[in-house]
């Protein structure tokens, strides 16, 4: 009988403890839910509302999810004519609004996530200027686009970020620049002879050409050789797998961090993660070439150019500190594994396969729509083409120096670049405190730019803000506007496109090859619709008449 009582004393006992467990973890969690959902972002709120930054009414779990999806509703129950005329504002309509509610500056919230829009030319040029590395990607974005840019330069933060800027930067100087200028040329010659055969089999001068998708071959055989030399074929092959997971990846929204089931092997998610596993398997294949004939040409005292690849694999894998940059000898201590660095050659690749592709091909191609609708600037660009490179039919014509002092053509791509570049919003997180202007930005606000609107505001660019206009640039940028630091077609601040030089001068030789072969007009299948996720682009593609000279 006692032994009966022990045991039942004993299981009485248990079920207090467990109990007491459960309420242990019950209130941790709450206190969790608390201060992550309430306390830190009302924390936020009140430092900036203390500073006279407005915005809507948060609710406790959604913040303005649900005012945002209200305002989004209403503007696409408009006629899909009007849509078609306002698209600038389709893109994010509640944006406009807040913006005519509480001013250029406000405040709103995604859930937990507290968001500071900065319309305010002035304090985009104090955003400009800071160098802090307490300022850096915003980690809602990095998590939603890791499948795709992995712990790449445009997902860190911190050492790890200056370690691959400081990596990359110098292998897109003006000097490294003029060795690629070649295949530069070589890659649109081949683009050119490929219309030359649609021409020729269409029967007459002019063919339909939807010139998106052959501008992105372009730039990614391009893009191929200066990051893997000899290997580009291969190269071309990760391009195709990178853009089919963008692709995938381009129908998650990821401006706001809402969330997604990505652990989940559900049928989109296993597609990412092949594609994944080959792309990894591929770039690793090349790198172990480029180590073999780096290995090669280290003990036959050769000396060639080095691509992108072989500078990575220097810093990377290379086992003499001699081969090394400073910022590979920092990495060596920050990285001990050989999976860490395998992973590293993996994300820095992707990162510049993304980035060094397809902007690049979208501003060619909202370049030729422009032309198209206007095509008194084709006249002339051709001008200024043939007394630049009279023999723009030879191959190896090009100079650099040449190339950028072309004044009407630096002109239209600026244009087209403010009106259509590829990236609409900067995003920015407050890793830490940070000061912008005489504003204080607490730790963990997120700051959007809206470079679209930016560049669209008729207090910074006048009454013609909407209109193609290149001859706004003539004096350069300091006369475009009334606040020049507020041109931001390559992101703003430490982190600004550090390919950009790349970007223009590739795009310039294929404007000048294209437009010294071909006019251009539009075609009555164009429809006109901008189209955003990821990068702007045209969401029905870009048919033009293409027509040779």
């Amino acid at each position: 009988m006692e032994g009966g009582e022990w045991v039942w004393q004993w299981q009485i006992i248990t079920k207090e403890m467990v109990l007491s467990m459960a309420a242990i973890v019950a209130s941790f969690m709450v206190v969790i839910i608390w201060k992550n959902m309430w306390l830190k972002p009302h924390r936020i709120r009140s430092v900036l509302q203390n500073q006279g930054i407005k915005g809507p009414k948060p609710s406790f779990l959604l913040g303005n999810l649900s005012e945002i999806k209200r305002i989004q509703s209403q503007f696409s129950n408009m006629s899909s004519s009007s849509q078609a005329e306002q698209w600038f504002h389709s893109l994010f309509p509640f944006l406009q609004q807040w913006r005519k509610q509480y001013g250029a500056t406000f405040m709103y919230s995604t859930g937990h996530r507290q968001h500071l829009y900065v319309g305010d030319p002035k304090l985009v040029k104090e955003l400009n200027r800071i160098r802090t590395l307490d300022l850096g990607r915003p980690t809602y974005i990095t998590k939603a686009l890791k499948p795709l840019l992995g712990g790449g330069i445009f997902r860190v933060n911190g050492p790890h970020w200056s370690f691959q800027r400081n990596l990359i930067a110098p292998q897109f100087h003006l000097s490294k620049i003029k060795n690629m200028v070649d295949f530069m040329e070589e890659s649109t010659r081949e683009i050119i002879r490929k219309w030359e055969r649609i021409i020729e089999e269409s029967g007459g001068k002019t063919a339909e050409i939807v010139i998106d998708n052959e501008m992105k071959e372009v730039t990614a055989d391009i893009i191929s050789k200066a990051c893997f030399g000899g290997s580009y074929a291969l190269g071309n092959q990760i391009f195709a797998k990178i853009t089919a997971l963008a692709n995938l990846l381009a129908k998650r929204s990821v401006l706001f961090g809402f969330l997604y089931l990505r652990i989940l092997p559900t049928k989109e998610n296993k597609e990412i993660w092949r594609l994944n596993k080959e792309i990894e398997e591929l770039i690793l294949k090349v790198a172990h070439q480029h180590n073999l004939q780096n290995q090669m040409s280290k003990y036959q005292n050769q000396n060639h150019t080095k691509d992108l690849l072989q500078v990575i694999l220097e810093n990377t894998v290379d086992d003499d500190d001699s081969r090394r940059s400073a910022w590979g000898r920092i990495l060596k201590k920050l990285i001990k594994r050989k999976s860490e660095t395998q992973k590293m050659i993996v994300d820095i690749c992707k990162s510049m396969y993304f980035a060094g592709s397809d902007p690049t091909a979208l501003l060619l191609t909202w370049v030729l729509i422009q032309l198209s609708l206007h095509p008194q600037w084709q006249d002339c660009l051709r001008a200024e083409i043939f007394e630049t490179f009279p023999n723009i039919s030879s191959h190896g014509v090009f100079d650099i120096d040449k190339l950028r002092k072309m004044k009407q053509l630096s002109m239209v791509v600026q244009e087209s670049l403010r009106l259509y570049g590829p990236a609409i919003t900067a995003s920015r997180e407050a890793l830490e405190e940070v000061k912008v202007g005489d504003m204080v930005v607490p730790k963990g606000t997120n700051i959007l730019v809206f470079i679209a609107a930016i560049h669209r505001d008729r207090e910074i660019w006048g009454e013609d803000a909407d209109e193609f206009k290149p001859e706004r640039f003539e004096g350069g940028v300091s006369e475009a506007s009334k606040y020049p630091q507020a041109y931001l077609p390559f992101g703003l601040g430490t982190r600004i496109c550090a390919g950009q030089n790349f970007a223009l001068i590739q795009a310039n030789i294929a404007l000048v090859l294209l437009l010294a072969n071909f006019s251009f007009s539009m075609s009555p299948n164009y429809r006109h619709s901008p189209f955003y996720k990821l990068v702007l682009f045209p969401q029905y593609g870009a048919p033009l008449l293409v027509s040779k000279l």
